[in-house]
């Protein structure tokens, strides 16, 4: 039950998945602690479209591309597109990172590291990759393209 499955598969059968209420608020206070310490800036959860969906969003408002690939070996579909509750992306420079994945592990908070932000494109992977400014057009442009019946294309 996502929008990837609703989308690209087409289903729309499943239950949701299981909301964790405690992991909910370890994760939420966590990274609101950042946030009000001044250690993180750049949060995004991970609701409608998973993480990749939240890093999309991130690139386009920051206007920095990024390259990322799936923690640990984890399928790339589920990984990506899973709208699992209690998912927050973090950008940070790297000491602060280092800091914050420190903090995580001592609170019992998973985290994985997904890559590395920069230049002009979002990259998954290192197999796929689709330009900053056509994922502009595509993000800015649904509706005009929706209500004149063109399609806008993603890919590069």
């Amino acid at each position: 039950q996502s929008i990837y499955l609703r989308e690209i598969e087409g289903v729309e059968d499943g239950a949701a998945p299981a909301v964790n209420l405690a992991a909910e608020k370890r994760n939420g206070d966590f990274v609101r602690g950042l946030i009000e310490s001044g250690m993180a800036d750049t949060v995004h959860d991970c609701s409608d479209g998973g993480i990749l969906a939240a890093i999309a969003e991130m690139a386009l408002a920051g206007g920095s591309g990024a390259s990322v690939g799936a923690a640990g070996g984890a399928e790339p579909i589920a990984f990506f597109f899973g709208e699992d509750q209690a998912r927050y992306v973090l950008a940070a420079p790297f000491k602060t990172a280092e800091a914050i994945l420190e903090k995580a592990a001592q609170a019992g908070i998973t985290t994985a590291e997904l890559g590395k932000t920069g230049g002009d494109a979002l990259r998954v992977n290192d197999t796929d990759s689709v330009t900053l400014a056509k994922l502009r057009a595509a993000h800015e442009g649904w509706f005009p393209g929706l209500m004149t019946g063109r399609e806008i294309p993603v890919t590069d």
